[in-house]
């Protein structure tokens, strides 16, 4: 045994070695650092997003909007809607491995770098919304894998040159374009922005682990021989716990075994309990399955999701993060799972099961001639979802983004207390990472602006998904009921609610349903918190645990100041970034939308 473990630690600090030793010089420098930092001394950073850049690492993928490949080399750069100023530095030619740069919704200065042109594993590059001036470099051309590219909104000028990218915008720049030439300003449209794969944007741990190793064995070979078998042994029980928890389970496996607090069904057991999946059963549908009420042989009501097919894409994604994360967070605003079922062929999960239905559903009662869902119950389940994101981003360890917050995921029990449930889409974060990178999924309507345009996803996008949660709370409509009752067609409700406080007239945002029968100090209080939560600039909106003390008018009348001082022209970080989130949505076909239904 000591000796497989040997050599199979052998063989991965040789690849470890072999993957990192690329990036340093024979002085142990990391070029990669170097290039990152001199990027770094050139930049204004006022809210210091780059202050755990450290010119003494080896290794940069730790630090944050920087990711890197799975073979340890920096892969992207995302510093999109930062307030950055002062200019981008050469030295970014030497991330010779790069593949993304999105520096868009700053006010960035200065010539673009002409040794831009010489990455040739680009294939995005956005800097659009910035005050860059001078030309747009020639070298562009030579980017052969490049597949989009957005310089509008900047200061460039200068004849356009021949760009190979098979989508670009050059919009809002005094460029002199040809009207006869290939690349006609006028003719130029966007295609889907494409971001790294979560292969490779969600390994930066495994980059991390792997240098740290490489340095412990260049410090002390016989110190590395433990790290070796240390390392081995882990990935070996992780190999066997993974298996005793998602092993393929037949309908013969014992039905008491348990996981923790998690209960192992039978697929017989589940099957009796739903009448055969009896579509009388239904509770809910959504993108990955349909929910059953189902009643267990002891008499217990539970709602129970079967996937559609978790064989298809993201399918048994879904069912791993839903027992994983859902096991881990335990609140009584959080929905808990009680167990599953696994087999060759069918994925299950079960929940208590919710009398109350969801948020979604209740704010539909009105047009079936239902009792309406009262204000002090909106007020109430506002107040218990923030509760319960603010255990989620504050209180876990490691923090998690719930990435698709919104009224249909929001459950009410036999209370009416609010259960925040489906965590399909969810996402583990180390509380020293800011964001996440992957490719962009959720609901239209409630995805954050810089999600959408960079595929950078942290607490704050579930901020800005909770405020468009207050507004259907308010309204009673879906966020993309397109201005119902507004008699504005085309303008998605973020939209309407912004015009309508701008004009001061909140009482005709309000639910008809209700008949005015609501607390107008606590509408303006709502409305004011849902607006400071959806802020175009995420390092403007409110943590989760702020948003939950405005609710409650904690500190609220000091934010919504300091946020009218910042919306003022001269103090705007996006001149030039639409403010209508509409535009977001229209401009963003890269969307993959998806409905997740947690059991109703």
């Amino acid at each position: 045994m000591l000796y497989l473990l040997w050599n199979v630690g052998l063989l991965l600090v040789c690849t470890l070695m072999e993957s990192s030793s690329a990036t340093l010089s024979p002085a142990g420098i990391n070029y990669e650092v170097v290039a990152l930092m001199e990027i770094k001394k050139a930049l204004h950073d006022p809210y210091n997003v780059l202050d755990n850049w450290d010119v003494n690492s080896v290794d940069p993928c730790s630090w944050r909007m920087v990711t890197c490949s799975f073979d340890g080399y920096v892969s992207s750069l995302a510093l999109p809607s930062q307030s950055l100023s002062g200019t981008l530095s050469s030295g970014i030619g030497n991330l010779t491995n790069l593949q993304f740069v999105l520096l868009q919704n700053n006010a960035i200065s200065g010539h673009i770098p002409d040794v831009i042109g010489k990455l040739q594993k680009l294939q995005t590059i956005d800097l659009s919304n910035n005050k860059f001036e001078g030309e747009i470099p020639t070298s562009f051309g030579d980017l052969k894998n490049l597949n989009y590219l957005d310089v509008s909104y900047n200061n460039l000028s200068g004849t356009l040159p021949k760009i190979s990218a098979r989508a670009f915008k050059v919009l809002g720049n005094p460029l002199n374009c040809n009207q006869g030439s290939e690349n006609n300003c006028s003719a130029v449209y966007p295609e889907p922005l494409s971001f790294p794969p979560d292969s490779l944007t969600d390994q930066p741990g495994v980059a991390r682990k792997s240098r740290r190793v490489v340095v412990a064995f260049v410090a002390s070979f016989g110190a590395s021989f433990f790290v070796i078998v240390a390392m081995a042994l882990l990935l070996w029980w992780r190999y066997r716990h993974n298996q005793q928890i998602f092993f393929d389970v037949n309908e013969h496996c014992y039905p008491e075994v348990c996981l923790g607090h998690l209960k192992r069904y039978t697929f017989k057991e589940l099957r009796t309990a739903t009448d055969h999946f009896s579509s009388k059963r239904i509770l809910g549908k959504g993108g990955f399955g349909v929910v059953y009420k189902a009643c267990l042989n002891n008499g217990t009501v539970v709602a129970v999701k079967r996937l559609n097919d978790y064989n298809a894409v993201g399918g048994e994604n879904q069912f791993q993060t839903e027992v994983e994360l859902i096991s881990l967070a335990v609140h009584r605003n959080l929905l808990r799972l009680l167990g599953f079922c696994s087999t060759e062929s069918e994925r299950l999960l079960v929940y208590p099961y919710m009398p109350n239905g969801s948020v979604a559903s209740r704010l539909k009662d009105s047009i079936y001639g239902r009792p309406v869902l009262d204000w002090p119950r909106r007020k109430n389940i506002a107040q218990g979802t923030a509760r319960g994101l603010v255990y989620l981003h504050e209180q876990c360890d490691p923090k998690i983004i719930h990435r698709d917050v919104k009224a249909a995921n929001i459950l009410l029990d036999e209370e009416f207390e609010a259960v925040v449930g489906d965590f399909g889409l969810a996402k583990l974060l180390d509380h020293r990472d800011s964001h996440v990178t992957t490719a962009v999924r959720g609901t239209i309507g409630h995805i954050a602006p810089e999600y959408l345009s960079t595929g950078q996803s942290s607490e704050k996008t579930d901020v800005f998904g909770f405020g468009i949660l207050l507004l259907e709370l308010i309204t009673g409509q879906k966020a993309m009921d397109f201005g119902r009752g507004a008699n504005q067609k085309g303008v998605v409700m973020l939209d309407w609610v912004r015009k309508l406080h701008q004009e001061g007239k909140l009482n005709l945002m309000v639910d008809k349903y209700l008949k005015n029968n609501f607390d107008q100090i606590e509408l303006e209080e709502m409305v004011k918190v849902a607006l400071l939560c959806t802020h175009f600039n995420p390092s403007h909106r409110p943590k989760m645990s702020e948003a939950s003390r405005m609710l409650e008018g904690d500190g609220l009348a000091e934010k919504w100041e300091a946020s009218q001082k910042l919306e003022t022209p001269k103090n705007r970080a996006f001149e030039h970034t639409p403010q209508r989130y509409s535009n977001y949505v229209e401009e963003s076909s890269l969307v993959e939308p998806m409905e997740l239904s947690g059991p109703r």
